[in-house]
């Protein structure tokens, strides 16, 4: 990495744990030209990939529910209804989302479509999600998905017509931004046809 509006760059580990936690310490170079010390955190737990099947014979797409702790935390005490999502684990994002939606979905899901690569909270995260979108039929059904109980999934799988999902957003049942997301994307890009 190399930005020549940032010098004296150094980072102290702050918790290695479930994540990296990093403090820096840096100067950056203002549009006027003067240079200013800064301090901010990271949040490091690696990088994933997201997808949303869906199909257009049957209208309909599958979701996640689970319980997620920073919702929680933040006054969302229900469990987030969400696309399918995993970090790669040193696997490309291809791979991980294929495995991901065996094991969440109980899908074995053909030819993923990527359609972004995005940084989605960059104040603090790096984490950068690739998002795919994938045709499903019922005959990909391959296993009952709920996640691997070894790394403390317990996940629910939802199958729901587009425009219930689409309308779960205006009624706040769906308040996760990847799969908001993917669930427009879906939409603006006509895959379900006219």
């Amino acid at each position: 990495m190399n930005n020549t509006r940032i010098r004296n760059h150094t980072s102290e580990v702050l918790s290695d744990d479930w994540a990296i936690l990093k403090k820096h310490r840096f100067d950056y170079q203002r549009k006027d030209g003067t240079w200013e010390s800064q301090v901010r955190q990271t949040y490091d737990r690696g990088n994933g990939a997201v997808i949303l099947p869906y199909d257009p014979a049957r209208g309909t797409v599958l979701l996640t529910r689970q319980f997620r702790l920073p919702a929680y935390v933040n006054g969302h005490a229900e469990p987030l209804i969400e696309a399918c999502a995993g970090l790669l684990d040193k696997d490309d994002p291809e791979t991980c989302i294929a495995r991901e939606a065996e094991e969440e979905l109980g899908y074995r899901l053909r030819e993923p479509q990527r359609v972004f690569d995005v940084f989605m909270s960059p104040g603090s995260v790096t984490e950068r999600l690739v998002f795919f979108v994938a045709c499903y039929a019922p005959g990909d059904k391959i296993g009952h998905g709920g996640g691997n109980s070894e790394e403390g999934e317990d996940i629910d799988v939802i199958e729901t017509s587009l425009d219930n999902a689409l309308s779960m957003i205006s009624r706040g049942e769906i308040i996760d931004g990847k799969t908001i997301m993917l669930l427009q994307h879906i939409k603006l890009a006509g895959l379900m046809g006219a």
